[in-house]
């Protein structure tokens, strides 16, 4: 009975549905997190008789008969749309708004990438995310800085004890992709390119369509819990309607063999 295997193809499609929805809820406040998506297509179908096939003399079969065998998984893809900014005040958080990604050295000495501009200093002054891992290019704050200055062009000064004036000491490039979501995601909000991804482009912020920095703001979670939930609710629905499928195969081979002579 070919609904029982094509129920169950349904239930574990919507089990990864599920699953990616769960995660997308559990980071609704991870900065720069981007929501995924769980993408379907349905199975090939078994033909018990081609469209076209001549039915007389004169006429054919306008439809066939082909009955699916059900759905696949396909991708789940991520959508690197813009999330909301929520501001800190603190002169280490950066943002970007528009396309991009900061870079970030992993400890292999691969270029990590992320949206996720919460920067600390490490106890050389460096600029480093929360795991440590070094910004690149590399910007060293100096011990006798009082003010740190990040403009929307990337440029790093600082206004040291005893100056008027800000000094230079570096410069935030960032990278983009002509595929960001062929990115592979490491955890900790950090991405690494792939060949689907392509090599990264990088430059200054705010030319080539690349996105500018925002000094004392984050950017938070694309996701929607509302259209979340909405999906949530949609799948799990989903799954209950293929487990009946089930049980309604099930009900009908329990009449079968309760058929006597």
């Amino acid at each position: 009975m070919r609904s029982l295997y094509t129920a169950a193809t349904g239930m574990v499609g919507m089990q990864l549905q599920i699953d990616t929805t769960s995660n997308n809820i559990a980071n609704v406040n991870t900065i720069g997190y981007k929501k995924q998506r769980a993408e379907f297509a349905d199975l090939f179908y078994q033909v018990a008789e081609y469209a076209g096939t001549a039915t007389s003399a004169n006429t054919i079969s306008p439809t066939g008969i082909e009955v699916g065998l059900g759905v696949r998984p396909t991708a789940v893809t991520k959508m690197f749309s813009q999330g909301n900014f929520k501001e800190t005040g603190n002169n280490l958080d950066l943002s970007i708004t528009g396309n991009g990604f900061f870079q970030i050295q992993l400890p292999d000495g691969t270029t990590g990438y992320t949206r996720n501009g919460s920067f600390k200093l490490d106890n050389n002054g460096q600029m480093v995310n929360s795991d440590g891992y070094p910004l690149l290019p590399e910007i060293v704050i100096p011990e006798d800085a009082t003010q740190i200055a990040v403009g929307t062009d990337g440029t790093v000064s600082v206004l040291q004890g005893g100056q008027t004036e800000l000094n230079q000491i570096g410069q935030i490039d960032i990278a983009n992709f002509i595929n960001p979501a062929g990115l592979h995601s490491l955890g900790d909000n950090l991405y690494i390119n792939t060949t689907a991804s392509g090599d990264p482009v990088v430059g200054v912020p705010g030319l080539n369509g690349l996105g500018q920095v925002r000094q004392g703001f984050v950017e938070m979670s694309n996701v929607q819990l509302v259209e979340e939930m909405t999906d949530l609710i949609t799948g799990q629905r989903a799954y209950e309607a293929n487990s009946k499928a089930i049980q309604t195969s099930d009900a009908m081979l329990q009449t079968v063999n309760g058929l006597k002579r």
